[in-house]
């Protein structure tokens, strides 16, 4: 492009120093990496320095000053709230004598959705994301930081990282596909027969004990969120013993994202008992958080997966991607899928190491995955059986 040799590189401590239009323009339609969405998690106290997620976004700038690529950046002093777990990794290296905090991370915090992680105008040129990861390796070097991590980035920018010097690390997910369903019942007509009567029997005993109401957009108000927040953090309390996202998160989600905000809302005798957020992207239903109170059987796949698909088939989604973990996804229909994350670590012997656990790591996960879709996959073998 024009003026390539006056680009310039500058790291920032706040979203709030970009302009929102510009950073933006760089992120695209992904609805993770939107302004909106980093900054509120800057905003309501959740992704801070306080929360061992210190912003450090980097931005690539033309000569005119014009943003024109950037990455999400943080400088990190634990690794929670990553979904791709390298504990291991830092108790080896604190084992050896080397000390593994503060590292770097590109990433959306708390969110294990692959999206965009090098972020580049359309208009920006081939060598806009190969000066973004150069300029990301030079923070990690003038930092003197163990490592540098990229978490669930798209393929093509896990590619470009591998060929600047990255390890490729493979990982898995579960999503749904959508295969042309006219409506949920063409999607149950392509799974075998026990499976489409054991998922009409969670739908019906589901939706017996429940009324359950789809939101977004204008519908959402405050006591939505109030009723969705506890439910989150009683989850969380359960499973890993504290909220990562302030309640003042999801009112600034509500506020700034809310035509991008499916909410799904169950209610037993007038009271909210559970709901499921989920996020709306162009072509894809992104399925995020998830609580309740008290026990109701199948209500977890009801709220969380069913509805998830009944959506995406009404509105011409292409795939639903339901979070990490759960192998019991598969017989809801959502099988196994790849997922990467892309890592630099600057000690070679420790680099050495890595790369060959990564080796054998990616050799199990492959594996494993046609294992399970093999064994576990819900769908027809013979199209035109039963």
């Amino acid at each position: 492009m024009d003026g390539a040799d006056r680009l310039a590189l500058r790291v920032v401590d706040s979203l709030a120093k970009v302009p929102a239009a510009a950073w933006d323009a760089c992120a695209g339609p992904h609805p993770f990496v939107s302004y909106a969405f980093l900054q509120a998690l800057e905003e309501s106290g959740s992704a801070v320095a306080k929360t061992g997620w210190m912003p450090q976004h980097l931005l690539l700038e033309d000569g005119a000053g014009q943003l024109i690529g950037a990455a999400p950046l943080y400088v990190k002093s634990h690794s929670n709230g990553e979904y791709v777990f390298d504990h291991g990794w830092a108790d080896a290296y604190e084992r050896a004598g080397g000390r593994y905090y503060p590292k770097l991370q590109v990433a959306v915090p708390f969110t294990p959705v692959p999206g965009p992680r090098l972020l580049v105008r359309p208009d920006a040129g081939a060598e806009a994301k190969r000066l973004l990861i150069a300029g990301l390796i030079e923070v990690a070097k003038r930092s003197k930081v163990s490592s540098l991590h990229v978490t669930f980035p798209v393929a093509a920018d896990c590619d470009a990282l591998v060929e600047a010097g990255f390890l490729r690390r493979i990982g898995r997910q579960f999503h749904w596909e959508n295969c042309g369903y006219r409506s949920f019942d063409d999607f149950l007509a392509a799974l075998s027969s026990r499976k489409r009567k054991q998922i009409r029997r969670e739908r019906r005993d589901a939706n017996a004990a429940v009324s359950i109401e789809l939101l977004s957009g204008d519908a959402l108000k405050t006591h939505h969120w109030d009723a969705f927040f506890r439910f989150y953090t009683s989850t969380s309390d359960r499973k890993w013993g504290s909220p990562y996202l302030t309640r003042a998160f999801f009112d600034l989600l509500g506020q700034r994202m809310a035509d991008k905000v499916l909410l799904v809302m169950a209610k037993h005798d007038g009271r909210y008992v559970a709901s499921a957020l989920n996020l709306i992207g162009p072509d894809t239903l992104y399925g995020r958080n998830w609580g309740c109170i008290g026990d109701w059987p199948f209500l977890h796949f009801e709220a969380c997966y069913y509805r998830a698909i009944e959506f995406a088939i009404d509105h011409g989604l292409k795939r639903v991607e339901a979070g990490a973990q759960g192998p019991h996804k598969i017989q809801r229909g959502y099988l196994p899928q790849p997922t990467y994350s892309a890592h630099w670590i600057r000690d070679a012997g420790f680099r050495r190491a890595v790369e060959d656990f990564l080796r054998r790591e990616a050799v199990a996960v492959e594996h494993e995955m046609a294992e399970l879709e093999e064994g576990l996959s819900p769908f027809r073998r013979d199209p035109d059986g039963p």
